[in-house]
């Protein structure tokens, strides 16, 4: 099978679709991604749900299991079957149990989660799944108890049947002496804005290239993020939002303008001036291309995103109230931005402890209630 990415005649965003072995798009499939399109679904999104439609697919042929007819049983192997390596996954090959699985458990619960919402959308449009959309309820309350399917594929408020625990992985992060040696390495001034604005707005890639010169107030030291169609497919996942600024992000915005921007008569900030056509705006790959050169100028490992991690790990650590980093970050609620950034690493544990006094005890010496015994 095949993902195929699919170009709108009337010039809108890209979508994709998934092709059988005859290339011959998959019906369900293609109803599915076509609908996530038409509510304005990111191109990122369709296309990562066409590459796990694809995989779910690939195992429903392999296993001669029609779409509608599926079983929660069912869908447990299929879980199972992605962490086999793709060469093991035709029943040709044996996988020794000490093999590190293909798909982690997060992977596989985004495969769940997108296959649940493709089973959502075909029980609204009237496609009967029989024994799919009813399953026993886990809890085991009542014999007779029965939910909804989908329910256990990521309706809120409700508890999945086939969840794999992933291994909790703390948001990576760059030290102070990391972002100043990447900034370094950046001989261009607009890509030194870019990464500061990165790095002093936790803004996400997509929001900083669908910025607009209307959207960065020098006079109010603010950025304004605006959902918004761009010509460059960049777009806004938080929400909107204002990002105050510091004084020395706005001198290196103007020096930016005044230095390389000139007359360029264009709307967008980040555009290319000295390669492609000339007044362009950046792209996504435009970022990963200079995310790779300063990757191997500063000797540092890093993404674009860790520096969001690092603006929000560090106000937190500022004891910044979490819903001012709730709504900087644009996040839909504080327990989304705790449960991802309230972490300390044993530096800042023991920070803590030596600010109460606590290290400070002299070694043997028994505390309060140990006094008392």
């Amino acid at each position: 099978m095949l993902v195929q990415r699919v170009l709108q005649p009337t010039g809108g965003d890209e979508s994709w679709t998934v092709l059988d072995d005859d290339f011959t798009v998959i019906e369900p499939i293609e109803m599915f991604l076509a609908h996530l399109t038409v509510i304005e679904r990111s191109p990122t999104t369709v296309r990562s749900y066409a590459f796990d439609l694809r995989d779910y697919f690939q195992f429903l042929g392999l296993h001669e299991i029609d779409w509608d007819t599926v079983a929660l049983e069912q869908l447990g192997r299929f879980a199972g079957w992605l962490r086999l390596a793709p060469d093991a996954r035709a029943g040709t090959v044996t996988a020794l149990p000490t093999v590190t699985p293909h798909c982690s458990a997060t992977t596989i619960n985004r495969k769940l989660s997108a296959i649940g919402s493709f089973y959502r959308f075909h029980a609204r449009h009237g496609v009967s799944c029989a024994d799919l959309l009813t399953a026993m309820n886990p809890s085991g309350a009542r014999s007779s108890s029965w939910r909804p399917f989908l329910a256990h594929l990521g309706d809120r408020g409700t508890r999945k049947t086939i969840k794999l625990t992933p291994p909790r992985r703390l948001p990576r992060t760059l030290t102070d002496e990391q972002t100043a040696a990447i900034l370094a390495c950046c001989d261009r001034l607009r890509d030194r804005f870019l990464i500061a604005l990165l790095a002093g707005t936790g803004m996400r890639v997509g929001e900083a290239l669908g910025l607009r010169h209307e959207d960065i107030d020098p006079a109010e030291r603010l950025v304004r993020v605006r959902a918004r169609r761009n010509s460059n497919q960049a777009r806004v996942k938080c929400g909107q939002r204002e990002i105050p600024i510091a004084p020395a992000l706005i001198r290196l915005y103007t020096d930016y303008l005044v230095t390389e921007y000139g007359d360029l008569d264009c709307d967008y900030v980040f555009v290319n001036l000295w390669a492609g056509n000339h007044g362009d705006p950046w792209r996504y790959w435009n970022v990963t291309d200079l995310i790779a050169r300063l990757r191997r100028c500063s000797g540092i490992e890093f993404t674009a995103h860790m520096f969001r991690h690092t603006y929000a790990t560090e106000l937190l650590r500022r004891e910044v109230p979490p819903e001012v980093v709730q709504k900087l970050l644009g996040h839909a609620s504080t327990t989304t931005t705790i449960g991802t950034y309230a972490h300390l690493d044993i530096t800042h544990v023991r920070d803590a402890l030596e600010r109460s006094g606590w290290l400070a005890r002299a070694a043997g010496t028994p505390t309060a209630t140990e006094g008392g015994r």
